[in-house]
């Protein structure tokens, strides 16, 4: 079988770092084109939009969006309605409500529509999923703190109206817990911490339960320097679990059970052409849905001005 021929859309920092590498590791896909206005990828066709891209006839079956969440939806209708199968970075749009059209568009189109959520193929999920799963839950907390001006430097878009702020990385967290939880959970407060010159928060505490009450606890910063935080401590009647590292490490009562390598975004295309060739969509907004209720219910402070 040939493989399925990818357009990237959006060649930015995460494009360039973790999907190239990926894709040349992964079979079954390879990369045929590009669509960006400000970066090009040596030997690989090159187009200025999506737009521009699908117009030209370029021959590819699929694209992966690293665009912006805010313009998002309107490229993934784009992609549906030209036949090819989409990629979703996460998060997979700025509002929960725009993406059930899409899932309707790809049904109609037969064609895959895949929101990622990168960090649910860190090695250490699946087998803390598998310990909850024999262990019940009796507190979790959640410690993803990170230095913006280090992961995502000059990148306005994060800061306006869609762009979530420092929830652009814990949503990572939220995709994790939805992940290895063996109940759904929900946001039961939170308090978001917005700079004064800025649409979207630099720092958040989150408090989440499930229909038995397990409390959760999920603290956030943006602001952090030195050492990054990206930690979930689980308390279980058989002993604490942590996922250290977004879920390359795995610790049970403080012994280690994983070291893993980060091998996340080959774990995503590896399911990418798994569900193209199901013929099979997987689109869960969960994670979405927990920020957009801290949104929705939080209290909300002015602090100081953020500039890069």
């Amino acid at each position: 079988m040939s493989p399925i021929r990818l357009a990237i859309v959006g060649l930015g920092k995460i494009a360039r770092d973790q999907h190239i590498p990926a894709i040349a590791q992964t079979e079954g896909i390879s990369l045929a084109a590009v669509a960006s206005r400000n970066a090009a990828q040596p030997g690989i066709a090159h187009y200025a939009t999506l737009d521009a891209l699908l117009a030209s006839g370029e021959p590819i079956d699929a694209v992966a969006l690293c665009t912006p969440p805010q313009v998002r939806r309107a490229q993934a209708q784009m992609a549906l309605e030209a036949g090819k199968h989409v990629l979703l970075e996460k998060p997979p749009g700025a509002t929960v409500s725009e993406l059930a059209p899409l899932v309707a568009a790809a049904q109609a189109s037969g064609k895959t529509l895949f929101a990622t959520w990168h960090s649910r193929f860190a090695p250490a999920v699946e087998p803390a999923r598998a310990f909850l799963a024999e262990h019940a839950p009796r507190s979790v907390t959640i410690e993803w703190k990170e230095d913006v001006r280090v992961w995502h430097p000059g990148q306005e878009w994060i800061w306006e109206a869609g762009g979530l702020g420092v929830f652009d990385p814990a949503i990572n967290a939220l995709s994790i817990l939805t992940r290895i939880l063996p109940r759904p959970v929900f946001v039961t407060g939170a308090h978001l911490a917005f700079p004064a010159n800025r649409d979207a928060p630099v720092a958040a505490e989150v408090d989440l339960a499930d229909a038995d009450g397990l409390p959760i606890r999920a603290e956030l910063d943006f602001l952090q320097t030195g050492p990054q935080t990206w930690d979930i401590h689980v308390e279980t009647d058989g002993g604490r679990l942590t996922l250290a590292s977004g879920g390359a490490k795995l610790f049970h009562d403080d012994a280690p059970l994983i070291d893993g390598n980060e091998a996340e975004y080959a774990g995503i295309y590896r399911h990418f052409v798994h569900l193209i060739q199901q013929g099979a969509s997987d689109v869960d907004l969960a994670p979405l849905a927990l920020v957009a209720d801290a949104f929705l219910i939080g209290r909300r402070s002015l602090v100081e001005p953020f500039e890069y």
